[in-house]
């Protein structure tokens, strides 16, 4: 077994991580009573859908604590994200969800939610000083947070749990040999992945997504800082604009000439594989990968990782961003207790175990900023320095549209081409063409 294999990350170990939070110690982290009325639904059972992660597993592993709290019993059930998103779009259509609360990815299914109207709206409780504590406010959420728990109309129909805030990680070894700063721009950063390539040494530039679909994450993150937006007012597909045109060519100059040998087919964790392995210099991903480059069980590069915001590209700095919600389903005949769940779930506590492992970032700003929960923070400072200015330049990095997973496809297909030399204004032309009369039908059903 190659280095590269044996030393991959695997999604045991990454859960594993997550599970850590168990242990941690959060003294005077308690949710602030005020004058919430926590013991008004003693005595009920929530059924709560989670996606099995670092997210769902803290959430799950501390729900005896929101039981002390409130009375309130809970039935978790903790399912693999894929499975988890099929099985709850089946049970919201049929209109009899066998759960009261469930967690949502918004990158994926925020449209979808909205258009169906499946979950509840928490506007009103969060306006009642007897069901929220004073802190939870919706300013105190980031603006990509609150784009994506919004409706059209400004309905709070879900809480933002979690957020994955694109940054820049690299190697401060390979950065040192070579005399370079960390990049300030985007042409700074190509410089120094041409710099740093030695496939002799075996050493590349950069490493990223290069796989059809997951690359869309990656791509977007190029997409946005070079002025694109994906949808115009009117709802239109816009990814074959000179916008989409100059970061594909980007992403194709970066990947062909910077990056190790089968780019074309990584996704997170070949890309992070190799990074940990000490064979790419850079790596654009989420913030939440961060653990496994600081376990020494898991990567070659402990101590010697460097993070940072994403530079800033051609037109403007922004931080692709993707998420996650907790909401109540519109179904359940139990909104009260399920919403003092959710409310538990975005806490100070819960978030501050969250980021103290860097299992998740909390969408709310008062968390990342409090001291307290600094001083216990297991990651090295600078990953919560890139999540703290990372929020502050979010925009969201995939468009907010019902078939999602059709996009990732046909235009991260497109991209890949790129890979093998295909012209990028003719692949994403082809792409957008083929992609636009799917978004119309999904917009009219």
């Amino acid at each position: 077994m190659s280095d590269l294999l044996r030393l991959r990350p695997t999604r045991r170990h990454l859960l594993a991580t997550g599970a850590a939070a168990g242990a941690l110690g959060l003294a005077g982290l308690r949710p602030a009573a005020a004058a919430v009325d926590w013991k008004k639904h003693a005595g009920t059972t929530l059924e709560v859908n989670l996606i099995k992660g670092p997210r769902g597993e803290v959430l799950n592993r501390h729900a005896a604590e929101f039981t002390a709290l409130t009375g309130i019993k809970v039935s978790s059930e903790l399912i693999p994200e894929q499975q988890q998103r099929q099985k709850i779009v089946i049970e919201l259509t049929s209109g009899r969800p066998s759960f009261d609360v469930v967690h949502l990815s918004y990158h994926v299914q925020k449209r979808q939610f909205d258009k169906a109207g499946w979950l509840a709206d928490l506007s009103g409780y969060m306006k009642n000083p007897a069901m929220t504590e004073p802190s939870l406010t919706e300013a105190d959420f980031s603006a990509a947070g609150l784009t994506y728990a919004r409706t059209p109309n400004g309905e709070m129909r879900s809480l933002p749990l979690s957020v994955d805030y694109f940054i820049l990680y690299y190697n401060k070894e390979l950065f040192q040999k070579k005399n370079l700063a960390v990049p300030a721009t985007f042409d700074d950063m190509m410089r120094a992945a041409e710099t740093l390539t030695d496939p002799k040494a075996g050493t590349y530039g950069f490493v990223g997504r290069g796989l059809r679909n997951a690359n869309m994450a990656f791509w977007g993150a190029l997409f946005l800082n070079h002025g694109g937006e994906f949808l115009d007012a009117r709802g239109n597909i816009l990814t074959d604009g000179p916008e989409a045109v100059e970061a594909t060519k980007y992403y194709q100059r970066l990947l062909s000439k910077t990056a190790p040998p089968g780019v074309v087919g990584f996704n997170w964790m070949e890309s992070m594989a190799a990074f940990t392995q000490g064979r790419a210099a850079m790596w654009i991903d989420g913030v939440g990968w961060a653990p496994p480059l600081e376990d020494p069980n898991a990567s070659r590069v402990v101590g010697k990782v460097g993070y940072a915001v994403v530079p800033k590209g051609p037109a403007g700095q922004f931080s692709a961003t993707y998420g996650d919600g907790i909401g109540v389903a519109q179904a359940s005949t139990k909104k009260e207790a399920a919403y003092l769940y959710c409310q538990w779930a975005v806490s100070k506590l819960m978030g501050g175990r969250l980021l103290q492992i860097g299992g998740g970032v909390p969408f709310r700003d008062s968390i990342l900023n409090d001291g307290e929960v600094q001083s216990g923070l297991k990651m090295p400072r600078e990953w919560l320095d890139s999540a703290i200015g990372s929020a502050k330049i979010s925009k969201l990095g995939l468009p907010v549209v019902v078939p999602v997973a059709e996009f990732r496809d046909i235009v991260g297909a497109a991209v890949t081409a790129t890979l093998s030399g295909a012209d990028p204004a003719t692949e994403l032309k082809k792409a957008t063409d083929q992609y636009r009369p799917i978004l119309e039908r999904s917009e009219k059903a």
